[in-house]
């Protein structure tokens, strides 16, 4: 277990090298990658980071979207992250992203 002064520290370094969300993940995807490879990490350990990240962000579907739909689609675009062989896209081409606000 780190201490709060190692936390602090490593907060402070990470804002310092101006690292953020969309670094973080890059760096997780790209590490996946690498672990599968290199035979570390199997399909179902993939997997399972996958639907972690799913479920997290399924937490913030808008309200007029089913979270099932939603989640649906972000598993299908993390598919496509992950397997770095298709190009994923901008958001605004989500279904819930085009559908009429109420």
């Amino acid at each position: 277990m780190t201490s709060t002064i190692e936390r602090a520290r490593m907060h402070d370094d990470l804002k310092n090298v101006g690292l953020r969300a969309q670094a973080t993940a890059a760096g997780l995807v790209q590490l996946c990658r690498e672990l599968t490879a290199a035979g570390v990490l199997d399909q179902a350990a993939v997997d399972r980071v996958k639907h972690a990240i799913a479920d997290e962000i399924a937490l913030t579907a808008p309200r007029p979207i089913p979270r099932a739909s939603f989640r649906e689609e972000v598993c299908e675009r993390l598919d496509a992250l992950f397997a770095g062989d298709e190009k994923v896209g901008p958001a605004e081409r989500l279904s819930f992203a085009t559908q009429d606000e109420r």
